[in-house]
C-alpha cells in the first residue's frame, strides 16, 4: 500500500471515529465495548458471541501472520471450568479478503468436540481446523482448571503446513471503562461536559477472561493481490439449532438462518448500526456491506446529526464500500513486546493487542482535550511469544481478598 493510501485510509478511519462517537453523544444510545454482546441474538448466545479480532505480523518474526479471535467473554475464574468450553454445535470462520473487494476469498474453519471431564487432567477438547486450501489438522485445546496458577498453553505445530494453533481460556484484552465512559457521555448529552468522570481509572474488562482462538502462519500462505493487504472478519455460526425456535428468529431477518454473530473493525455495529437493525447486520455478510444493504440507516442517522455528504462518504469507504474487515499491510514491520508496538503498525493496519482503540477514539473526538479512559494498561501481562495473550486469571490463594475486577 502506498503511503498516500495508508495516509488516506487513516484519516478515514479517524473520521469514521469522530461519526461514531458524536453518535454515542447525540443519540444517546447505550455504550458497549468492542464487541462483546452488541446485539440481542448473541448477547442471549454467548457461546458464539464474538469479542474481538486481532491481525498482526509476529514481532519476533515477521515472516509469520497473527490471527486470532476471542468470544465468550465475562468468564469469572471461579466458573472457568464450567464456562470456559468451546460450543461444539459452532463453526468459528474467520474469512479472509486478497483482492480488495468485499466478498472472501479464502476461509479457515474451526470446529470443537464435545466437553468429556471436569478437569484439566480430563481428555481436552479437540479442535479441527480446515485451512484455506482445504487441508485439516487436529489440535488439543488448553483445559481451564480451578488451580492457583494458570495452566500451562498447549500450543500445537502442524508439521505439514507450519502452522501454529492455541485455542484456551486467556485474559481477556480489550480495556475500557465503560462506566465511566457512560457517565462522561451522559454529561454531554445533558450540556455541561465533564471529563473528570474518565478519572476513575478502572478497566471493566479486568479479572474476567474470555475464550481465544489463535494461529501463527508461515506469511507465505497469504499472497493478497492488492496493495500487499489483506481482509479479515470472524462469523460463528450455529450447525444446529439452538435454543429452541432460534431459526425462526433469524429467518425473520436474515436468509443467513445459522449465524450467530460476525466482528472485524471495532465499534462498527456498535456505533454505527441503529438498535433496532443491529442483529440484522451480525446476520449478514461483507457483500451485504457493499451492496448497500445497512447503507440507508448509516447515511440517514448521518444526516439526522447534520454530518455532510463528503464525511458520509468516507465512512462508507470503510464500513460499505468493500465490507467490514480488519485489513493487514504484510509490508509494514510490526516490532515491541506484546505482540508488538511500534506506532507505524498500529490499528488501524491490522489490530494488535496492546493498540489502544479507546484513547485513539478520545483523543480524537474530543481533538486532544480528552486522551484517555485511563485504563491504560492491560491488567494482566502480555506474553512476548505466540499467542501472546495475558495468562488466564485463576481463583486466588486462601485469604487473598482483591480479585482484580474493577467494575
Amino acid at each position: 500500500m502506498s503511503r498516500f493510501t495508508r495516509r488516506h485510509f487513516a484519516m478515514t478511519i479517524s473520521l469514521a471515529v469522530i461519526v461514531a462517537i458524536t453518535l454515542f453523544f447525540t443519540t444517546h444510545v447505550p455504550i458497549e465495548a468492542a464487541d462483546h454482546g452488541d446485539s440481542p441474538i448473541p448477547s442471549l448466545d454467548r457461546a458464539g458471541d464474538l469479542a474481538d479480532v486481532y491481525s498482526f505480523l509476529d514481532p519476533n518474526d515477521n515472516t509469520r501472520v497473527i490471527l486470532m479471535v476471542t468470544v465468550n467473554g465475562f468468564i469469572v475464574p471461579g466458573e472457568a471450568v464450567n464456562f470456559g468450553i468451546f460450543d461444539p454445535g459452532l463453526r468459528y470462520r474467520f474469512n479472509l479478503e486478497m483482492t480488495g473487494d468485499a466478498t472472501p476469498d479464502k476461509f479457515i474453519d474451526v470446529r470443537f468436540s464435545r466437553k468429556v471431564g471436569a478437569t484439566a487432567t480430563s481428555t481436552p477438547q479437540t479442535a479441527t481446523v480446515t485451512l484455506m486450501d482445504g487441508t485439516t489438522f487436529t489440535a488439543p485445546t488448553t483445559p481451564a482448571s480451578l488451580d492457583t496458577t494458570a495452566p500451562q498453553r498447549v500450543i500445537t505445530m502442524d508439521q505439514a503446513t507450519g502452522v501454529r494453533f492455541y485455542a484456551g481460556l486467556v485474559d481477556d484484552p480489550f480495556r475500557f471503562d465503560i462506566p465511566g465512559f457512560r457517565r462522561f457521555v451522559d454529561s454531554v448529552t445533558s450540556g455541561a461536559p465533564n471529563p473528570a468522570a474518565l478519572n476513575r481509572g478502572r478497566d471493566t474488562f479486568a479479572g474476567y477472561n474470555v475464550l481465544a482462538i489463535a494461529f501463527s502462519f508461515p506469511i507465505s500462505m497469504f499472497q493478497p493481490t492488492a496493495n500487499n493487504e489483506f481482509g479479515v472478519e470472524v462469523v460463528t455460526s450455529r450447525t444446529t439449532t439452538f435454543p429452541k425456535g432460534r431459526k425462526t428468529l433469524r429467518g425473520a431477518v436474515s436468509s443467513i438462518t445459522n449465524q450467530v454473530d460476525r466482528v472485524a473493525t471495532p465499534a462498527v455495529n456498535v456505533a454505527l448500526i441503529p438498535f433496532n437493525r443491529k442483529d440484522e447486520h451480525n446476520l449478514a455478510a461483507t457483500r451485504d456491506d457493499a451492496a448497500g444493504r445497512f447503507a440507508n440507516s448509516i447515511v440517514g442517522t448521518l444526516r439526522a446529526l447534520g454530518t455532510p455528504d463528503a464525511n458520509i462518504n468516507l465512512l462508507a469507504s470503510i464500513a460499505v464500500t468493500r465490507g467490514d474487515f480488519v485489513r493487514l499491510n504484510l509490508g509494514i514491520p510490526n516490532q515491541g513486546d506484546g505482540g508488538g508496538s511500534n506506532a507505524q503498525a498500529a490499528f488501524p493496519n491490522g489490530r494488535r493487542l496492546g493498540d489502544d482503540v479507546v484513547d485513539t477514539l478520545l483523543t480524537v473526538i474530543t481533538n486532544g482535550a480528552v486522551t484517555t479512559d485511563n485504563a491504560n494498561a492491560n491488567d494482566v501481562p502480555f506474553t512476548n511469544t505466540f499467542p501472546f495473550f495475558g495468562l488466564s486469571h485463576q481463583p486466588r490463594e486462601p485469604g487473598v481478598v482483591d480479585d482484580q475486577t474493577r467494575n
